[in-house]
Formats: C-alpha cells, structure tokens, sequence
C-alpha cells in the first residue's frame, strides 16, 4: 500500500495530468481534494510522496485552497507545483506576492542550478509557465534552485525536508526536462519502486467490483464508445450475467452507428438491448440553444429511460457508465473550475432511482482505458476507436438542434472521417470530426444563389485529451473534403477548418 505518490489537488486544469505522468513510470498515483484528506490520513495511508498541484487563486487571498502545514513535518518528501510551489513557500514562512507586469504564460527560458530533483536538467531549457505571483522570498533552510530572465524563484529546495516546489509545469509536454522531474522525485527522493501495471488495475478492479455488487443487479448505459464498452467488458468479467448493457439510440449518432454497435454486442456474450428513443430526446431538445443546458436535458432524459428500462427488466440495483478522468476534471473536481459539464458527470439530474452509479473508470486516462481493453481481450478496432461524447451530434450541433441539422451533419461528418481515414497520415490524428454550426452564408452553385449552412472542421492530436494541438492535415485532404460536402451535401455552403488547440479551446465546440 505505501508504494503510491498523493496528488493533493488544489483546483488547477493541469491536476490528473501529474497523476498520469506518475503511473506512465508505473508507479500508482491517486488525486485527493485538499479538503477531502487529512494529515492524520495521509500518514496512515503511507505515501512515499505528495505532489501539490497548480490551482487558479492566490495563496494569500482569503479563503484561497490551503493545508495543513504539518504536512511539511511527516518526513514524507513532497513536490509543489505552480499554486502548489508557492503554498509550499507560504506554509513554511516565506513571501508569495503578485508578479505584476512580470507574469508568466507559456514556454520560458528555465536557468538551473545543481539541486538533486533538477538532477539530469541542463543549464538553460524551456520550461512552461502559467502564473500570475511568485515566491518573493524563500522559507528559512530552502534555497532557489532556478531562475528565469523575470522570476528569481522559478524553483526552491529544502534537502534536508526533502521538500521541493517548481514554478513551470513538469507534467506538460512543452516543458522540455519536465518527466526528467518528474522521475528525480518519484525514483530518487520518494524511492518508489515502479509496479502499477494495467493488468494489476484491472484484477483489483473486478476484485472490487465483485465485493462491491454481489448478487447485486446492474444496468450499463452503453454507447459502444471506447469506454463504456471498456466498462462493459470489465463488468461482464466481473458479475456476469447480472449485468444487463443498453444501447438508448438518441437520435444524434454518427452516420450508421446505431447499426454498428447492435452488430459489435448482439453477438458478444453479454444481456444487450437496443432502444431507439430519437424522438423523445428531439423533443426534449426543442428550443434548447444553451450549451450546458443541452447536456443536463440530454444526461437526465438518459436516466430517466434507464429507469424506466430498469423497471421492466426487474429490480436493478446498479447503474453502471464508462465515466473517466478528463470527463470529471472538465466538470469540476475539488476546487477545480467547471470547463463544461459532462452528461454523465455534471448533467445527471439530483434524484436518481438506483442505489448508486458505479464507474469504473473515473480514474483513468484515454489511454489507460485502451490499455484496459486489452487486458479484457477486445477487438483492436474498438479499443482504437475514436472517442465520441455520449451526448453524441448534440453538441455539435451548435444553437437548437433539429432533425435537419442532424442529418446535414451526419453526412458532412462521414465525408471528412472518410477523408482523413483514405489519406493514411503518418502521424495519426487523436480525434476528427465534422461541426454544425449556427451560420449560414451566401454561396453560388451552377448560376443559382444559395444560402447554406456552414460547416467546421475539427482534427486534433494528443495522448491525453487534457491538451491538444490542432492536427496540421495536408492541405489535399481539407480540399477534397471542403469541396466534397458543399457538392454532396444539401444546404451546406461553406466549410472552414478550426486551428485552435487545447487551451484555449476544449476539443468539442459546446
């Protein structure tokens, strides 16, 4: 149990990330609230680490994420980061106050000196920074261990404590020595020893998930995306035949995806049951423009048809949905800012007639999920498959969303993924998707005026989803698919391609 780093989380959009970066080394992290742990716990628990995490307040504002400074006298060797960095200085006696003009966004030339968490870091490197105040004046018996042109304290030691605190952000790529950090701490300070693997997640997981339900009954919301059908094959492992998978068709899938997903679970081993329910979520939907307002609708008229299937399939006691981490950073955690609400996180409704919602896999990562997968023995092609958000072609539709925009979508989507997919790019793209959006605008076909929808495009790269680089596609496939949906798909007039990435942008539009 003592073999595992804490990530303190004090509300910052970086938090999982340091997490993941901890069980890339194969070494177990888990995310705690601050206010969700106490000194007390954190010594019984018997971490070989903690990591503060960045937050957006500042450390002297009242009623700013704080901690109990004991944590800095357990002889447990702790890492703060950005807001974590400066708590650590406050905490222990030091002066945090505001940058002013000399704030800090983006990449930075670091200035190190010898210190054994910078150990392996040469002399000048970039680093990423994103902060507003900085530590002035260090606590007694810490010393700075690196510099940038405008901030004296980009990093501070006390080796004795063994305590350490980092302005940058080691755990984004754009840090160049940031997993050099990373690993000086988890390795050489913590002496953890890497032993977390997907495959031990995945026995403990069903472990526990047997313990937990028994002979309990459960009902999977199934939307034949990577994770929930992760989620299904891990609860099949798990209670078997007492779990029953649901496929509600809400009217706003891909093109033919509906058909697919009967075809992938009609003939796997497990209760399937497909619901067509398109018209009563349209309905639903009527005149609703408002991004978050459309999720909730969506996320309770969800729950409100698994009730009712639950009800005639007999006593369910269990709701089960594929729910990971970057779904619950986005609709906020702890002290964490809401970015969008996800229909199965922030969008469920406060009464829910189950015992309780299971989510298996509220604490991994993209790509831990597709790890996961394999350990379950799935199908290449569906743990490759592209993530799609349960909310589906509803939230990218933008402004009310109508059987019309629906089905113009559908077709745009399906020509661009079509595109993309014939090019065979060297560097895959994570995500590509078509968006519908709200405006409409003159175009001529033939000698006729037309007067059509315009239609986005959206291609990303990542490893994460937490940030994203808009994918650079050869300009021969933006043209063939811009010329191939105005032609082939009617009332759509123009299409654009969007080239912002993950910040400042969230990889959906709503």
């Amino acid at each position: 149990m003592g073999n595992k780093i804490l990530v303190l989380d004090f509300g910052g959009q970086y938090n999982q990330l340091i997490a993941r970066r901890v069980r890339e080394e194969h070494v177990y992290a888990e995310v705690r609230g601050f206010d969700k742990i106490t000194v007390d716990e954190i010594k019984r628990e018997g971490y070989r680490g903690i990591i503060f995490t960045g937050g957006p307040n500042s450390v002297y504002a009242e009623g700013a994420p704080s901690f109990d400074k004991g944590v800095l006298s357990l002889g447990i060797p702790v890492l703060g980061i950005c807001y974590g960095h400066q708590l650590m200085a406050h905490l222990a006696g030091g002066e945090v106050t505001g940058a002013g003009a000399t704030s800090e966004y983006g990449r930075v030339k670091l200035k190190v000196r010898h210190s054994p968490i910078l150990e392996g870091v040469p002399r000048e490197s970039i680093c990423f920074m994103s902060h507003t105040d900085y530590v002035k004046r260090v606590p007694e018996g810490f010393t700075v261990t690196a510099d940038t042109d405008v901030c004296s304290c980009a990093a501070m030691a006390n080796d004795e404590k063994k305590l350490y605190g980092v302005q940058f952000h080691p755990e984004v790529t754009h840090t160049e020595y940031g997993k050099t950090v990373l690993k000086n701490f988890i390795f050489k300070i913590c002496a953890c020893v890497p032993d977390w693997y997907m495959g031990s997640f995945c026995k403990k997981a069903v472990a526990d998930l047997r313990e937990k339900i028994g002979d309990g009954k459960v009902l999977l919301a199934l939307s034949g995306g990577v994770d929930s059908s992760v989620c299904a094959a891990l609860l099949a492992e798990a209670v078997g035949s007492n779990l029953t998978c649901v496929f509600v068709d809400h009217g706003m899938m891909r093109k033919d995806e509906g058909k697919q997903i009967r075809e992938i679970f009609e003939n796997r081993n497990v209760n399937f049951m497909a619901i067509d329910a398109g018209e009563r979520f349209l309905s639903k939907l009527k005149g609703v423009t408002e991004p978050e307002r459309k999720r909730k609708v969506i996320g309770e008229e969800f729950i409100r048809v698994f009730e009712e299937i639950g009800k005639k399939i007999g006593a369910v006691d269990y709701l089960a949905q594929g729910t990971i981490y970057p779904d619950v950073i986005e609709s906020g955690l702890g002290a964490s800012a809401t970015i969008k609400s996800h229909h199965n996180v922030g969008g469920l409704p406060d009464f829910v007639d189950f015992k309780e919602i299971i989510e298996p896999l509220r604490l991994l990562f993209k790509d831990e999920v597709r790890q996961l997968g394999r350990e379950l023995s799935l199908p290449e092609y569906l743990v490759e498959r592209q993530p799609f958000p349960g909310p589906g072609l509803g939230i990218r539709v933008i402004g009310e969303i109508t059987r019309e925009k629906l089905d113009i979508l559908r077709e745009a989507d399906a020509i661009f993924r079509e595109e993309v997919e014939r090019a065979a790019l060297p560097q895959k793209a994570s995500q590509y998707f078509a968006v519908m959006t709200d405006s409409k605008s003159v175009g001529v076909m033939g000698d006729d005026r037309t007067y059509g929808y315009t239609v986005a495009l959206r291609s990303v790269t990542t490893d994460d989803f937490m940030t994203a680089e808009w994918t650079r596609l050869p300009f021969e496939v933006l043209e063939r698919a811009g010329s191939r949906i105005p032609n082939e798909v009617k009332n759509v007039s123009r299409v654009v391609y969007d080239i912002t990435s993950k910040p400042p942008a969230t990889v959906e539009w709503e």
